[in-house]
C-alpha cells in the first residue's frame, strides 16, 4: 500500500532535516488528486511534526514552519475536507521563538535513532564542526555495513565534531572502547551533550577539559555501556607520545578533516605519530572519508601521503545509502597503512 510508506519516507526525510525540495511532494498530490481525503495528510503530520522525537528534539522553527505551510498548500489544492489540526499545529510553530539550536533525528537501519543538537548556522563560533557532514553520514554508512571492523575493539576518531559517525558506530558495530576527539572547545562541549543525548555515559576520569550544562541529559543513559567511551581533546600539532600510549587505538577514523592544505599536513603528522608511539603493537587499521569538494585538494593530499611513505587504497564506492542526502556526495574513503 502506498500511502504508509508514502508517509514514512516524508518522515526519515524530515526527522533528519533534509532540504524540503528533496521531498516527494509531486507523489502527494498524485495520491491527494486521487483520493481527497486527509488521512494521508494526517498521517504525514504524526509522522513529522507531531511525531514523539519531533515534539521532543524539534529541528529548526524555520525548517518546520516552511515544512507545514509546504503541506498546507497541498492540503489547499485539493478539494479535501478543512483540517484544523493542520492550522492549529501551524499557530504553535508561528509563536515559538526562533533558536540558534535545532535538532536532527537519523533512523538506523535496528530501528534505533541518533539524534543530534546541532547548530543552525554551518559556521558558528569559529568552527564548521558544529554541523553533520555528508562525509560523517557516508562512513557511518560503510561502518555499519563493515561492522567487524570495530567489533570489540578500541576505535579512535579524529576529527569527531559533533558525534554522529562515532554514536551511529556505538550504536550498531559493538566497539570495546571508542574515543571521541576534537580540538575545538565549542565542539567538544557540543559532542559531550551529543553522546548523553543518546543513551550513552561517558568516562568521567578521562573527559578532558570540558565543562558541560546537560547534567538532566544523564537520566536519559541506558544500557549502552559495553562500549567504553571517552572524549579527548586532541590537538594534532602539539599531541605528546604520552597522550598517544595512553590511546593505543586498533583502528582510527576521521571524516571531512581533508579539505585544507594546512589541515592535510598536520593529518599526515598525527598519522606519523600514531604508527611511531605504539607500544610494539602493530599498526592501527586507518580510514579516511572525505566530500571531494576540490580535486587539487585531494591530489595534494594523495601526494603527501605518499611522500610520507604511507600507502593507501580506495575502498569501493557503495550501491546502498543508508541516510539521505540532499545532494549525492562525491565522497571517498580511503584506507591508509601506516
Amino acid at each position: 500500500m502506498a500511502e504508509p510508506e508514502l508517509g514514512s519516507r516524508f518522515q526519515r526525510r524530515f526527522l533528519a532535516a533534509r532540504q524540503l525540495r528533496s521531498f516527494p511532494w509531486l507523489e502527494l498530490e498524485q495520491n491527494l488528486r486521487t483520493a481527497p481525503d486527509s488521512s494521508l495528510l494526517v498521517d504525514i503530520l504524526h509522522k513529522t511534526i507531531l511525531h514523539p522525537l519531533c515534539v521532543k528534539y524539534p529541528p529548526s522553527t524555520k525548517y518546520r514552519r516552511c515544512f507545514l505551510t509546504e503541506l498546507i498548500k497541498k492540503h489547499e489544492s485539493t478539494a479535501a475536507e478543512p483540517l484544523d489540526e493542520l492550522y492549529d499545529t501551524l499557530a504553535d510553530i508561528l509563536n515559538e521563538e526562533e533558536s540558534t539550536r535545532c535538532y536532527k533525528n537519523y533512523l538506523l537501519p535496528t530501528g534505533e535513532c541518533v539524534t543530534l543538537s546541532e547548530n543552525v548556522a554551518i559556521i558558528s563560533g569559529g568552527t564548521t564542526g558544529l554541523v553533520t557532514w555528508d562525509a560523517a553520514l557516508h562512513l557511518a554508512e560503510w561502518a555499519i555495513e563493515n561492522s567487524a571492523v570495530f567489533s570489540n575493539r578500541t576505535v579512535l576518531e579524529l576529527g569527531s565534531g559533533i558525534g554522529f559517525t562515532g554514536i551511529a558506530i556505538c550504536k550498531t558495530c559493538d566497539p570495546k572502547t571508542y574515543i571521541f576527539s576534537d580540538c575545538h572547545p565549542c565542539v567538544l562541549k557540543q559532542l559531550t551533550e551529543n553522546i548523553r543525548l543518546n543513551g550513552f555515559v561517558l568516562e568521567p576520569e578521562r573527559t578532558q577539559h570540558i565543562q558541560t550544562e546537560s547534567q538532566g541529559q544523564e537520566a536519559e543513559a541506558t544500557n549502552y555501556q559495553k562500549p567504553k567511551l571517552i572524549v579527548a581533546e586532541l590537538d594534532w600539532g602539539s599531541v605528546t607520545e604520552k597522550q598517544l600510549l595512553d590511546l593505543q587505538p586498533d583502528v582510527v577514523i576521521a571524516a571531512d578533516v581533508v579539505y585544507d592544505p594546512e589541515i592535510i599536513l598536520a593529518l599526515i603528522g598525527m598519522l606519523q605519530k600514531l604508527s611511531t608511539f605504539r607500544a610494539d603493537r602493530k599498526p592501527p587499521e586507518v580510514y579516511i572519508a572525505f566530500t571531494i569538494r576540490n580535486p587539487d585538494t585531494y591530489r595534494l593530499f594523495q601526494a603527501e601521503l605518499d611522500k610520507a611513505g604511507i600507502r593507501w587504497q580506495i575502498i569501493p564506492a557503495r550501491s546502498n545509502s543508508i541516510f539521505l542526502y540532499d545532494v549525492q556526495p562525491n565522497v571517498t574513503i580511503l584506507q591508509l597503512f601506516i
